[in-house]
């Protein structure tokens, strides 16, 4: 039988998404939730591994396992079990032929961040930060000339092991809300640290450090030196792994994130 499950945590209490041998990982923690419910060693897959200090509102895994539980003790009874930085929100069985991964078919990525010159407390896991004032109408002008099927050679980790560096980045929306602002990020896939290094080039932009048209000469020169440093990790959220509807997956949609730093 193979489950899919939701899940959301808060990426500042682990180590990342993937098992280490010394635990600590959001995959440590629910596959062992998960074996004291089926009395079983589960290993999940999931759709989008994250970084250390990155969080999730709606990752998506799958796992196989032999016990027939109702889905109930797939959410309330791993939940109980769980550390409370992590929850899984929703439970369905699955076809065998689902993958998280592979079925995927867009992910959603959100950056928060906090643009005032005081540094954050309360929101300090929660959000990047940027001191000086940022100019959003140049930053939106950017965004556009970043859509579409491209290389992403430039706003790639030299440790990302992906095939190749072509993705399609579907959408980029820049929301601004008093002193924060979201970059909303839609794409088939993403490279290793991608979002974050798109997003710290932006920044560049909005401090007038580049104009618009420069993240066009990154993306065509290939290289990654050309483009910002990668930004904190503090305000990148998985918010959603969108799937054909043939899977009948809820929790596909992007839903609020409330902050303290939120007026």
């Amino acid at each position: 039988m193979r489950i899919a499950l939701g899940i959301e945590y808060d990426g500042s209490r682990f180590l990342g998404w993937q098992t280490q041998p010394g635990g600590g990982t959001v995959q440590d923690a629910l596959e062992a939730a998960l074996a004291a419910i089926a009395t079983e060693r589960v290993a999940v897959t999931c759709a989008g591994r994250t970084d250390r200090g990155v969080h999730a509102l709606g990752q998506v895994v799958h796992f196989d396992t032999a016990v027939s539980r109702p889905e109930s003790a797939w959410v309330r009874g791993v939940n109980a079990v769980l550390p409370g930085s992590v929850a899984v929100l929703w439970s369905r069985s699955v076809p065998a032929d689902f993958h998280a991964r592979y079925s995927a078919r867009a992910r959603v990525y959100r950056y928060v961040l906090l643009n005032r010159a005081v540094r954050p407390a309360l929101a300090a896991r929660h959000v990047g930060w940027c001191h000086a004032p940022l100019d959003v109408q140049a930053m939106r002008a950017a965004a556009e000339l970043m859509l579409g099927t491209r290389d992403f050679s430039a706003f790639r980790s030299a440790e990302c092991q992906a095939g190749t560096p072509v993705r399609t980045l579907q959408a980029l929306d820049i929301e601004q809300r008093g002193e924060r602002i979201d970059f909303v990020l839609r794409a088939n896939a993403f490279l290793h640290h991608m979002v974050r290094n798109l997003v710290g080039t932006l920044i560049y932009v909005g401090r007038r450090k580049h104009p618009p048209g420069w993240v066009r000469e990154v993306l065509e020169s290939r290289e990654r030196a050309r483009a910002a440093p990668t930004f904190s990790p503090e305000g990148l959220y998985l918010e959603a792994v969108q799937y054909e509807s043939c899977w009948e997956l809820p929790g596909s949609r992007p839903h609020a994130l409330t902050l303290p730093t939120d007026a």
